[in-house]
């Protein structure tokens, strides 16, 4: 693992450095150079608030085709009632907030620090950060966030307060830019987006998507 000094910013090549776990480099800082840097690379940043930041590069890495996207029955229906309405980069800090106040299986803490968090929005008043943002009359009950590289769509986290909420955004995101986007990386396995049609793929195929398209 390759430690990072805060007045230099580089990172190791993860097309050639294959640690065990994907965990690439440690130390460094969030600024919002070094963190563009290192989503241009394939890298993303996940660590306890406190701790040592940890920069990670998964091998296989978990993603989404739009064109394969799954929909069931029961969220099509969910969809035609128009139960819920959508925007994009709306409250983006707010749904960075909300990403970070959300309780989740098997997880006591959050990875998403204020740091990260003022990193991230300066990253969006660049028009690099987006947002999705999942109403229910005129409550914010889901959403989800991320960074876009050229034609894909890095997922970070998402919230939802109501059943289905963040499913629904997801679902209204793909289909809403399944033209514009080749990928949707969502980092990790999880069982809910797995019911949505992500897969693993390799390292190496991730990295060549992403590089095809800076």
């Amino acid at each position: 693992m390759i430690q990072l000094q805060k007045d230099e910013i580089s990172f190791p090549d993860p097309a050639f450095y294959h640690p065990m776990g994907g965990l690439i480099a440690q130390g460094g800082d969030l600024s919002v150079d070094r963190v563009l840097l290192a989503y241009q690379h394939g890298i993303f940043p996940w660590y306890n608030p406190g701790e040592e930041i940890l920069w990670w590069c998964p091998d296989p890495r978990f993603v989404l085709f739009p064109d394969e996207l799954k929909i069931s029955k029961s969220m099509r229906k969910i969809m035609a009632k128009d139960i819920f309405w959508f925007t994009e980069n709306r409250c983006f800090a707010e749904v960075m907030q909300q990403c970070k106040s959300t309780n989740r299986k098997d997880q006591n803490d959050t990875w998403i620090s204020d740091e990260l968090i003022e990193t991230f929005v300066q990253l969006h008043n660049k028009g690099i950060a987006k947002s999705v943002e999942v109403w229910q009359n005129d409550e914010l009950v889901g959403g989800f966030y991320g960074l876009q590289i050229g034609d894909v769509f890095c997922g970070e986290s998402m919230f939802s307060k109501v059943s289905n909420a963040s499913k629904a955004g997801f679902i209204y995101f793909v289909s809403e830019h399944q033209h514009e986007l080749s990928l949707i990386d969502c980092q990790v396995y999880t069982d809910h987006l797995k019911s949505l049609g992500a897969r693993m793929i390799s390292k190496i195929d991730y990295l060549y998507y992403l590089k095809s398209t800076l």
